[in-house]
């Protein structure tokens, strides 16, 4: 008989990275396709960001839980005993993962992006990173961190509720694709004031790669203003702050003892 071989942390963090890359090629791919392109609408952008995070989950759910978001890892960490030794490596895993991803977006749309936008600035730097507004509407700072926290802060609630297994939640091989339905949902209804980033892999990871190829600008926003801590401190605390609401309104409720079954067999959860 084969002995089944335990991932350990390497293959945890490979699977991590290849989930968050897989978010990314779809997410700021559909992205690019509509800003330079002019292939597509909102809605197309809603949709693919979704389907990308089910393959993704899909991917990776069995050998790493499929956080896929430094903002997963942490909430998990804080309520769900996931061990914080791993929180940095897997934090780093994703975003590196994000990272290359937007890389070969980046790479394979270049020509369209010079074409349309040939110094590469404002225009189409949200292809990869998230603005206040948009780039367009008047969000500042402030509106767009409170945007995402709430958004980050919706994600997480949802997500633990449909992954409690002392909850009412979808069966394990359908799991992925409601956690992606859940990022749709976000996209319709929470993509105003600050792109629904929801995660800092997946915003630092395409800006750190924008910047890197030509963005210069890839770190402040439309205004001028260092921009890019939002949606990694914003996602951070709003997952925290969903996850202790769950725990608080809806798991102290729940019979038996809360899931802490290890990622590694039992997957957990996912993120846009």
């Amino acid at each position: 008989m084969e002995r089944r071989r335990v991932p350990g942390l390497t293959g945890e963090l490979a699977a991590e990275f290849a989930g968050t890359m897989i978010i990314i090629l779809f997410g700021v791919g559909v992205v690019a396709q509509v800003v330079a392109g002019g292939i597509g609408d909102h809605d197309s952008i809603a949709w693919a960001w979704g389907l990308g995070v089910t393959l993704a989950v899909y991917t990776s759910a069995k050998i790493s839980g499929a956080h896929l978001n430094p903002a997963v890892t942490v909430a998990l960490a804080t309520f769900r005993e996931f061990p914080w030794r791993k929180v940095a490596p897997y934090a780093l895993a994703q975003t590196l993962g994000a990272f290359v991803g937007a890389l070969l977006v980046r790479w394979n749309y270049s020509e369209v992006l010079a074409k349309v936008d040939p110094d590469h600035t404002i225009k189409t730097q949200g292809v990869f990173s998230t603005l206040p507004g948009n780039g367009t509407l008047p969000v500042h700072t402030g509106g767009a961190l409170r945007d995402q926290i709430i958004g980050t802060a919706i994600l997480l609630f949802l997500i633990l509720a449909v992954t409690d297994l002392r909850n009412s939640g979808p069966a394990a091989n359908l799991g992925p694709v409601v956690v992606g339905l859940i990022v749709v949902a976000i996209g319709f209804a929470w993509g105003t004031d600050a792109g629904y980033a929801i995660n800092p892999a997946r915003d630092f990871g395409p800006r750190l790669a924008s910047f890197l190829t030509g963005y210069d600008g890839a770190w402040r926003d439309q205004y001028g203003d260092l921009y890019f801590w939002v949606p990694i401190v914003g996602p951070l605390v709003g997952g925290v702050l969903g996850a202790g609401l769950y725990r608080l309104l809806i798991g102290r409720y729940l019979p038996g003892p809360e899931d802490v079954t290890p990622p590694a067999t039992q997957p957990q959860t996912a993120a846009a």
